[in-house]
């Protein structure tokens, strides 16, 4: 598979997202088709990593289960550790727990290692998608219960509402779908025009071709 040649698209990769086929019990798109593809995922990584400073993170916290793939792949793009924060149960060493209300309104909990840094590390957190912002908010209190300190957050798409408004007002946001576009339009609204013309061929790592940018549309 050869690398795409000259200039491409601003997020072009965002199209090759997948809808949700198994009903509302799931989230409602798949962007895991984008790591799938090599050129795709890099130039993901790219667009993320542009707008980051590593010399104001010290860890990469990823958020279970999605969030480890993007949350591994920057910290080592930026030279730094990577810590998963893991749904309960899942830890054999001490942990610190919470409970949170993800996207689909159920209860759940999630825990951290204990101790998972020293005092004062500033933690960069990384989740796939954020929709409510409630597995989020779950993640910046273990950060801040051991005297840690956000750095930010990133994420493939943050929706628009009060609480992620919330975490933009307060934290550095960084994400692939920019805000004041028709793909953050398109995310608030829970569905992309791109679903019309999605073909799975196209993500396919080894097809024998690259898959062709495509100018952003929604």
């Amino acid at each position: 598979m050869t690398d795409l040649k000259g200039p491409r698209d601003a997020r072009w990769y965002l199209s090759l997202m997948s809808p949700n086929t198994k009903g509302p019990q799931f989230a409602w798109l798949d962007p895991t088709s984008i790591y799938i593809n090599s050129t795709a995922f890099n130039d993901l990584l790219d667009d993320l990593c542009a707008e980051l400073d590593a010399n104001e993170i010290d860890v990469v916290a990823g958020l279970d289960a999605m969030g480890f793939v993007l949350g591994a792949a920057l910290g080592a793009r930026l030279g730094r550790g990577f810590l998963p924060i893991r749904k309960s149960g899942k830890l054999c060493v001490d942990t610190d727990k919470v409970s949170y209300g993800n996207y689909s309104g159920r209860t759940q909990d999630m825990e951290m290692r204990t101790p998972a840094f020293a005092e004062g590390t500033r933690v960069l957190l990384a989740d796939q998608w954020v929709e409510t912002g409630g597995t989020m908010d779950g993640a910046v209190r273990l950060v801040e219960r051991q005297g840690g300190k956000v750095a930010g957050m990133v994420a493939v798409a943050m929706e628009e509402n009060p609480a992620t408004d919330a975490y933009r007002a307060k934290y550095k946001v960084v994400t692939a779908v920019q805000q004041n576009t028709p793909w953050q339009a398109e995310c608030n609204a829970q569905r992309l025009s791109s679903f019309d013309t999605y073909q799975p061929e196209r993500t396919f790592p080894n097809a024998g071709r690259t898959p062709s940018p495509e100018p952003v549309g929604g």
